[in-house]
């Protein structure tokens, strides 16, 4: 689904929201990352209403990120499991979680990060995979790729950085 005002949606900032924007997806993901996989737990774990969660497992079931599978035939029930595109949002759910806390929490972390082996504290930071350096302020250009349009170029080139 293509906004018109965009034109040809290129960006892949507009292309990722357009799948999970809507913060019922996300936290959808987030409880998927946690092992919940049935309507009646996601249900109970937000507090969604069912017609809203049943269309927005199937948004997410259409974009690849969860992929449904029957459980029981009688009755018949489904699951909602992560497929490896729903496994990849996992560093995105981290930096939110961590962003959140640093800027929106004002009286403390609620939810934290730690390692599991020695319950030190984790601040995560996006790295190049190659190199393993930290992706910093001014350290990423951001460059047009082969599938770039003219208009996408013409873009980059006026704001090289991001």
């Amino acid at each position: 689904m293509e906004r018109k005002s965009f034109g040809p949606m290129q960006c892949p900032i507009a292309r990722s929201l357009e799948r999970v924007g809507e913060w019922w997806s996300i936290l959808i993901l987030r409880d998927a990352h946690y092992g919940l996989t049935r309507f009646d737990q996601f249900a109970a774990s937000l507090g969604i209403a069912p017609n809203m969660l049943a269309r927005r497992l199937k948004a997410l079931v259409e974009a690849g990120l969860l992929e449904r599978r029957r459980y029981s035939e009688r009755p018949p029930r489904d699951e909602y499991v992560l497929t490896e595109r729903g496994r990849d949002f996992r560093p995105v759910l981290l930096s939110l979680l961590a962003w959140g806390n640093r800027h929106f929490a004002p009286e403390g972390a609620s939810v934290a990060l730690a390692d599991p082996a020695t319950g030190r504290a984790i601040d995560p930071v996006l790295v190049d995979r190659e190199t393993g350096i930290p992706l910093s302020r001014s350290g990423v250009r951001v460059v047009a790729g082969p599938a770039a349009n003219e208009a996408m170029r013409r873009r980059l080139t006026e704001r090289p950085t991001l």
